[in-house]
């Protein structure tokens, strides 16, 4: 991954609106949910939740696809886990230790038996 598509994701989160759809996105996967409750779920006006997505699609974040007359929204973690991969690559520059308790909290956030069962 190259430093403009990190910059591109982390401006594209860098705004309340479209973080909560982000994350609501990552609460509804792998289903997605259509933009229409995403505005209502967020109180957000349609045309400008459209906007949101749009940036949030064009940065690589969310992917779309139609469903009979709906547009289903999902979060794309792979584009995620890329991202923050980046940054933890980057940023630790190979020395572990300093990534270590991003890590155990990350571990504690998610434990496997819950990651293994879901």
């Amino acid at each position: 991954m190259e430093s403009d598509s990190v910059i591109l994701a982390l401006a594209a989160l860098a705004q309340p609106t479209r973080l909560d759809v982000f994350r609501l996105l990552v609460k509804h996967e792998p289903d997605g949910l259509p933009a229409g409750d995403i505005a209502r779920y967020l109180a957000v006006p349609h045309n400008t939740m459209s906007s949101h997505l749009g940036i949030l699609a064009r940065a690589g974040l969310v992917r779309s696809e139609r469903r009979s007359r709906s547009i289903i929204y999902r979060a794309d973690l792979d584009r995620l886990r890329e991202t923050v991969t980046f940054l933890l690559k980057d940023c630790c520059g190979g020395r572990t230790g300093l990534c270590a308790p991003l890590i155990d909290a990350l571990a504690r956030c998610c434990p496997a038996n819950e990651v293994a069962a879901g």
